[in-house]
Order: C-alpha cells, then sequence, then structure tokens
C-alpha cells in the first residue's frame, strides 16, 4: 500500500514514528571538520604571555575534574513524542589569569563541536525527570549529525565553541561576569552570576545560564511545520575547577 492511500490518521502516526527514529529528519553527510583556528590553538602562550605582561596567578581548567552540561528541550505540539537531550563537555582547553586587580582578570575557554558528547545514558539516568529515558544509538547518530550539520551548527565551517570574560565585578564569592560567546560565525554577550570558592589552593568556578537559539541568529530545529522541533531556550550549567600552574 502506498503512502498517499492511507488514511490521513494512519500518515500522521507513520509520520511521528519516522521522525522518532531519529529524533528529526535523516541526517545529511557531514563534511570534514575544518582545523581549529590559529588563536584557539595556543591559549596557553597567550596566557603566559599576559602573565608576563600583568602579573597575577595563572590556571589551567582541568576538563576531566570540570562539568559542563547542556539541557536541550522538546517542543510542538507533538512534543511529548521527542525527546530532550543532555550535552556534555569532556573535553576542552580553558585558562584564567587572576590578577591583584578583579576588572583585569582574563580568562578563554575553546571546545571543538565534535568532541561534544550527547545522550550519554549514565548522564541521562542521573539527570531524571524528562530525560531520563533511555535513546537508541541510532537515534543519538542522527540528532548529532543534524545538530553539527549545515542546518545547525555547522560544524564544518564553523568547527568551535569559543568563550571569554568581557569583565568581572562583585567580590568573591559572589560574582557577576560578562561572557561572549562565539557560535556558528556567530558572537553573543551576556551576563552571569558566578560563585568561586577555593579549594586547597585551586579555584571552583560555579554557574548556570540561559542561552537563546536565537541570541545566536540560529534557528531551533523543527519538522514538519512544528509539530516536533527544539525549543528556543538553552539551560547550560557548569562546575569548573582551575589548577594554578
Amino acid at each position: 500500500m502506498s503512502l498517499d492511500l492511507l488514511a490521513p490518521a494512519r500518515r500522521a502516526a507513520l509520520l511521528i514514528g519516522l521522525l522518532l527514529a531519529g529524533c528529526a529528519v535523516p541526517p545529511a553527510e557531514l563534511a570534514p571538520l575544518a582545523e581549529l583556528a590559529p588563536e584557539a590553538q595556543h591559549l596557553d602562550v597567550r596566557f603566559a604571555s599576559l602573565r608576563a605582561e600583568q602579573g597575577g596567578r595563572l590556571y589551567r581548567i582541568e576538563a576531566a575534574d570540570s562539568a559542563v552540561r547542556i539541557y536541550v528541550f522538546r517542543a510542538g505540539r507533538a512534543a511529548r513524542l521527542g525527546h530532550n537531550h543532555v550535552l556534555a563537555t569532556p573535553r576542552f582547553e580553558a585558562w584564567l589569569l587572576w590578577p591583584d586587580t578583579l576588572a583585569e582578570a582574563r580568562f578563554e575557554l575553546s571546545l571543538r563541536l565534535a568532541d561534544l558528547q550527547l545522550d550519554d545514558p549514565a548522564l541521562r539516568a542521573a539527570t531524571g525527570g524528562g530525560f531520563a529515558s533511555p535513546l537508541s544509538a541510532e537515534a543519538v547518530a542522527a540528532t548529532r549529525a543534524n545538530m553539527l550539520g549545515d542546518r545547525g551548527l555547522d560544524a564544518a565551517r564553523h568547527p568551535e565553541l569559543g568563550l571569554r570574560l568581557l569583565s568581572l565585578a562583585g567580590e568573591p564569592p559572589k560574582l557577576a561576569a560578562r561572557i561572549e560567546i562565539a557560535l556558528a560565525g556567530r558572537r553573543h554577550a551576556l551576563s552571569l552570576p558566578l560563585t568561586l570558592s577555593e579549594q586547597g589552593g585551586s579555584l571552583r568556578i560555579d554557574g548556570a545560564f540561559v542561552l537563546r537559539h536565537s541570541d545566536l541568529g540560529l534557528q531551533p530545529f523543527s519538522v514538519a511545520g512544528g509539530l516536533l522541533a527544539v525549543q528556543d531556550e538553552l539551560v547550560i550549567e557548569f562546575s569548573l575547577l582551575a589548577r594554578p600552574v
């Protein structure tokens, strides 16, 4: 029986089933990722130079002892049939220069989008609630390809996410940061609160913020006229461990 001969309700059910198989339309083939920009390859050199010029304490952010979580939410009239997603960042490079004057603090982070970890089963289970259900390997692969493809983050042309500190105010342990995010060829500045604590000579930096696709000029992914889609809002939580070098 052809699709055209199916009853309307049956066609709708079949469409939803196809969407759920991969959380999206079939993924496009990804082009090879470009090399990292030269400035992102030499954060350690640049921050060493900054310390020589400005003085202060230099810290490297230890990815293995840090946690960054990105929460993506389902939307659309058939949202209950879709999935929320949780992303983690097991690998990134980040440095912090902490001089005597708070206003002169410097921080930068560089992350390859290809290193994003999507929907790890243990992490989904630990998050719980609407994130707890496990996803098939095929569904995760399809979602990942769409996320990094040219209709998403376009990782072939823009392989990195960059973050830098613009200004810092307040007084430890409570700080107000102004940061800039560079993603998919666009930049966006926002403000967020931070909590800073000292742990045996190292620093722990905790915070969270809301970022919208539209803040970066991106269109949230959707199919079938928005029947199944991704919410504009993302929630990003982080806990970074900075060790002196």
